[in-house]
């Protein structure tokens, strides 16, 4: 059996199901191994709308991602989405043929690369196919993201055929959580908020559960939006994204206990919005992770649920029920109804600033309309921009599986394609990708691959025919803006020409075609180029500015 044919095999038997590329002289074997052996492959436009459809895939479904691209440029092609990944700590791997011969010009130094960007690498051996390939999905399964070598002339080697079996994913061995210190902390704790990050996505019931132990509120960073939907103490998401009541309940909390979260600038404000009287402990599975974005009073090394569950054992909580739940502290009646009134930025009021002639939408009335509008059970992919805010804070999600937030890397384009990703992870939700005007233009061609795969997706432009952020970081201070301003385009005729239904809006009236979308077949993905206001920055651009 050819190498090729066993790497595709043991990424079958080991999960992959759908894997996402662009398909060279490269990659052509081994992907069609893949699809012999069961495997979905989804083409893409491009490798990096491919990188992203992985990305988006593997957050959504919860599993790894397996991305294939040809050697050289098609690597290279792919590396912002995949640095995306792993800054994002996205189980996937990466098939990315190797021309090992120094003089080739498809020749590029893999490790160095995935070293770079933060990926681990990996390379196939002919002697050792199955093996080294199974052990690059087994540390992708563990929560990394895997650049694994093929080298050209070991692709073609002949080795001993693979039927399995599978060898488990083991996860990585932790010793025995010390939960004493944070044990006390929660009992001294008067007002304790938990602030839960990327990390935690997994662990939301024994968090609950933790948290009405010891009387405690609930928060998110952005990653994690969605982890606590439907609780009556959920605060949403921290930091720039955080609603006043939020802010001011996070403002005075005495202990803050962060999940999986390293507390970077943008889930606390620029340090801003702990009070510096309050206990900070950090509970993460990497010792390296502690204190990187800000000072903590304790560090507790062990992956969150262990330490969660840990912790009820001593507090006396079953599974079955609350146990010894706290009474009294700051969980009265009186701040449940306060969170029920003015924990969503859905009920802050705001003055429109919509009108004008042409007419322009306030982005936060589009996104409060769709809201409405919408289906709850939805999937929410933003790309990154001013605009981003308004679909991540107005857009309300099921659960955490609901909300892709691709920001790790901050790159502007990437959330079109991993929302074709999310929308193949879970065909049973509609898709909503958010993106601003130019992160649009950027990866627009993708939309070939959501006409091809008649994906029932709903692209929403917030349309202000600018970069934004820039106009806003920069006007203000009298710089010329020419560079990051543009004519008004006809985005949604641009959509139709790839093949989409597109919609102009300038009113929440001209929303009523979106009803008879989702009421029929949804064969065609809907674009809506929502001309959207511009006159100020978004708030939490506004109060990101002033870190800086």
């Amino acid at each position: 059996m050819r190498v090729a044919e066993v790497v595709g095999r043991v990424l079958y038997g080991h999960g992959a199901r759908h894997v996402f590329g662009v398909v060279g002289s490269g990659n052509f074997h081994v992907t069609n191994a893949l699809v012999a052996a069961g495997a979905r492959f989804v083409a893409a436009a491009h490798e990096g709308g491919a990188a992203s459809m992985a990305d988006g895939y593997a957050r959504t479904a919860a599993t790894v991602g397996l991305l294939s691209v040809h050697q050289g440029p098609g690597v290279t092609n792919a590396l912002t989405g995949l640095t995306e990944a792993a800054k994002s700590r996205t189980p996937m791997v990466v098939l990315a043929p190797e021309a090992t011969a120094p003089r080739s010009n498809f020749f590029i130094d893999l490790p160095a690369l995935a070293a770079a960007v933060g990926a681990d690498f990996h390379r196939v051996r002919a002697t050792h196919a199955a093996e080294d390939t199974g052990a690059a999905y087994r540390a992708a399964a563990r929560g990394a993201t895997v650049v694994l070598g093929l080298p050209l002339e070991v692709q073609q080697a002949v080795t001993e055929p693979w039927s399995g079996p599978v060898p488990a994913v083991v996860p990585t061995p932790v010793t025995a959580p010390q939960i004493e210190p944070l044990l006390a902390a929660l009992q001294a704790a008067r007002r304790p908020v938990f602030i839960a990050g990327r990390g935690a996505r997994s662990a939301r019931e024994p968090l609950t559960r933790l948290a009405d132990a010891c009387g405690a509120l609930l928060a998110v960073s952005a990653a994690a939006k969605g982890l606590f939907a439907g609780n009556p103490w959920n605060l949403d998401v921290a930091g720039g994204f955080a609603t006043p009541l939020a802010a001011e309940l996070i403002g005075t909390a005495d202990l803050v206990v962060a999940w999986g979260s390293t507390l970077n600038m943008w889930t606390t404000r620029h340090g801003e919005l702990i009070p510096p009287s309050a206990v900070v402990v950090q509970v993460d599975h990497d010792p390296a992770a502690f204190g990187v974005n800000r000072p903590v009073d304790l560090a507790v090394a062990g992956e969150v649920t262990a330490v969660a569950e840990a912790l009820l054992a001593r507090l006396g909580v079953g599974t079955s029920g609350p146990g010894g739940a706290r009474t009294g502290g700051w969980r009265t009646p009186e701040l449940a109804q306060r969170i029920r009134d003015h924990g969503r930025w859905r009920t802050v009021p705001f003055q429109d600033e919509g009108g004008g002639a042409p007419a322009t939408i306030d982005p936060r009335t589009i996104s409060a309309a769709l809201d409405d509008l919408l289906p709850a059970d939805r999937t929410v992919v933003v790309d990154s921009g001013n605009f981003m805010g308004y679909p991540s804070m107005w857009l309300d999600v099921p659960d955490v599986a609901g909300f892709c937030f691709t920001q790790a890397f901050q790159s502007v384009g990437l959330g079109l394609a991993s929302a074709l990703g999310a929308a193949i992870a879970r065909p049973d939700r509609l898709t909503v990708a958010a993106v601003g005007d130019g992160g649009f233009v950027m990866s627009a061609t993708e939309l070939v691959t959501a006409v091809r795969l008649a994906l029932p997706l709903l692209v929403v432009i917030y349309d202000d025919a600018a970069y934004g952020a820039e106009v806003h970081h920069f006007g203000p201070d009298g710089h010329p803006l020419e560079t990051v301003t543009f004519p008004e385009t006809d985005l949604a005729a641009i959509a139709g020409g790839y093949g989409c239904d597109g919609l102009t809006v300038r009113t929440v009236d001209d929303l009523e075609p979106v009803r008879h979308w989702l009421a029929g077949p949804r064969t065609r993905p809907l674009v809506i180029d929502a001309k959207v206001s511009a006159a100020r920055g978004s708030w939490w651009l506004e109060e990101a500015f002033r870190g800086h």
